[in-house]
C-alpha cells in the first residue's frame, strides 16, 4: 500500500513536465523567434585565385665598382648633365666616376722609366761588348793559325804553341759570355717595360670609370676618404645598369610553391601607389631556399616593366601569384557554398527526399563536409541551395577559381540574379527581426 501511494505523486509530476513542455512548445512555435534566409545575388564577373606573399623590388643588374689601388678620394666626376657625381646620377659607360690622388703612382711610373732608360744603356753596353769580343776572337785565331803553321816547320816552341791555342779557346769563351750578357740586358729592358706597364696600369686605376651605362643607386666614399685595397677591393659606387626593367624577390612559403610556375602571371602593389596594380611575370624560382623558425621559405623572381621610373629599388612589394582565373562566370559568395539547412522542413518539399552525388553536401541538413574534385574535368564539386518560395532547393555545380570570398561556379540550372542562401536569421514575430549580438529591448 505504501510503495502504491509514493508511486502516484510521481506519475502525477511527470504528467504535468510533459505538459508543461509541450505548452511551452507551442508558445514558442507560435511568438518564438523564426528563421528567415540571408541571401545573396549571383553575379558575373572575374575572379583569380591567387597566393599572396611580399617581396622587394630589385634593379634586374647591379654593378658594384670599386677600387683596385689604395689611396685618397681626391674628387668626384661629372654625371651625364655636368652635375658632380652623386646619388641618382645618370652616368655614361667609360665616364669618370671618382679620382684617387695618383702622386704616390705617378713616382713609381717614373721609377720605372728610369730603370727602362737603364736596361736599356745596359742593353747597348752589352752588344758592344759582344763586337770587341768578337775582333778579339778574330785576332787570336789567326794567331792560332800562324802557330800551327809555325809548328808545322819547327819554328815555334811548345810552350807559345799552347799559348796560342789557350788564347784562341778563351776569345771564343768570352764571345759567349758577352751575348749571356746582351741576353740578360735585353730581358732586364723587357722586365723594365712591364714594370712601366704596371706602374701606368695602377696610375689608370686612380681614375675611377663606370663599367656600364646606368643610374648611382649609392656612393660609399666622400672626398678625402682613404680608400684601402687589399684582398678585397673596396666598393665605392653602387649602378644600377636599366631601372626600366625591374625584379621583385618574393619570399614563398614550401606549402604554396608547388604551385607557382615560371612565366605564370603575377599582380603587385606597393605602398607608396596604393591605388595602381602592376603586372609581372615568374621568372624563376630559387632553389636556395632559406628557414626560419622552422619554416622553409623560397625565393621567387618576378619579372616586370618599368618603362616610367616610377618603381624605385628596394620598395616592398605585396605580390599575388595567379594560379588560377576565370573569366565572366557565374560568382557566388563562398558562404552559399559552405551553408546547409538546419532543418527538413526548410528544404522544398519536391527535395526533401533528394540527396546529392557529391559528397560535399551529403546530407541536406547539419554541417557540410569537404569539396572534393571531379577527376574528369579537373574542377571541385559543390553545392548551393536556392530559394523556392519559403523552401529552398539544392544545386549542385562545378566549382572554378576562387578570391576567398567569391567562386566562380559552372551550373546548367544557376543564372544571373538568382538569389542563394548564404544563412540564417532568427525573426521575432513580437518585435521583429533582431540581432543576436544586441541586448533584449525591453517594452514598457
Amino acid at each position: 500500500m505504501m510503495q502504491r501511494f509514493l508511486k502516484k505523486p510521481i506519475i502525477a509530476i511527470v504528467i504535468l513536465a510533459l505538459a508543461g513542455g509541450y505548452g511551452a512548445w507551442r508558445w514558442h512555435a507560435q511568438n518564438g523567434p523564426k528563421l528567415s534566409f540571408r541571401t545573396a545575388i549571383v553575379k558575373r564577373g572575374d575572379v583569380a585565385t591567387t597566393i599572396s606573399a611580399t617581396g622587394t623590388i630589385e634593379p634586374v643588374e647591379v654593378v658594384d665598382v670599386g677600387a683596385q689601388v689604395a689611396g685618397q678620394i681626391s674628387s668626384f666626376g661629372k654625371d651625364k648633365d655636368g652635375k658632380t657625381i652623386d646619388y641618382g646620377s645618370v652616368v655614361e659607360e667609360g665616364g669618370i666616376l671618382a679620382k684617387i690622388d695618383e702622386s704616390v703612382y705617378t713616382a713609381e711610373l717614373s721609377v720605372a722609366r728610369a730603370q727602362m732608360e737603364q736596361d736599356k744603356a745596359d742593353e747597348l753596353s752589352a752588344a758592344a761588348n759582344i763586337e770587341q769580343v768578337k775582333a778579339k776572337l778574330l785576332q787570336a785565331g789567326t794567331e792560332w793559325d800562324r802557330a800551327q803553321a809555325l809548328s808545322a816547320a819547327k819554328l815555334i816552341s811548345g810552350s807559345d804553341f799552347d799559348s796560342f791555342k789557350s788564347a784562341d779557346a778563351v776569345a771564343k769563351a768570352n764571345v759567349a759570355v758577352a751575348e749571356a750578357a746582351l741576353a740578360r740586358a735585353k730581358a732586364s729592358t723587357v722586365q723594365a717595360q712591364a714594370a712601366i706597364d704596371k706602374a701606368q696600369r695602377n696610375l689608370d686605376f686612380c681614375t675611377i670609370k663606370s663599367p656600364v651605362k646606368g643610374v648611382i643607386i649609392d656612393r660609399r666614399v666622400n672626398i678625402g676618404q682613404t680608400v684601402v685595397s687589399s684582398l678585397n677591393a673596396p666598393s665605392l659606387f653602387l649602378i644600377a645598369n636599366d631601372l626600366t626593367k625591374m625584379q621583385i624577390w618574393v619570399a614563398v612559403n614550401e606549402a604554396d610553391i608547388g604551385r607557382i610556375v615560371c612565366g605564370g602571371p603575377a599582380t603587385f602593389a606597393c605602398d607608396t601607389f596604393p591605388d595602381r596594380e602592376f603586372a609581372g611575370t615568374v621568372g624563376k624560382v630559387r632553389l636556395n631556399a632559406t628557414m626560419t623558425q622552422n619554416v622553409v621559405m623560397y625565393t621567387v623572381e618576378v619579372n616586370t616593366e618599368n618603362p616610367d621610373n616610377i618603381l624605385l629599388p628596394y620598395l616592398t612589394a605585396n605580390v599575388h601569384f595567379i594560379v588560377k582565373k576565370d573569366s565572366n562566370a557565374l560568382l557566388v559568395p563562398n558562404a552559399a557554398l559552405r551553408w546547409n539547412p538546419s532543418s527538413l522542413a526548410q528544404i522544398a518539399p519536391d527535395f526533401r527526399s533528394w540527396k546529392s552525388t557529391s559528397p560535399a553536401q551529403e546530407e541536406p541538413h547539419g554541417e557540410s563536409k569537404p569539396a572534393r574534385k571531379d577527376e574528369n574535368s579537373k574542377q571541385t564539386q559543390g553545392l548551393v541551395w536556392v530559394k523556392d518560395g519559403e523552401f529552398v532547393r539544392p544545386m549542385e555545380v562545378k566549382c572554378g577559381a576562387s578570391d576567398g570570398a567569391s567562386t566562380a561556379v559552372v551550373t546548367d540550372g544557376l543564372r544571373e540574379g538568382q538569389e542563394v542562401v548564404t544563412g540564417e536569421t532568427a525573426e521575432n514575430t513580437q518585435t521583429g527581426t533582431q540581432n543576436p549580438f544586441l541586448p533584449p529591448v525591453r517594452k514598457r
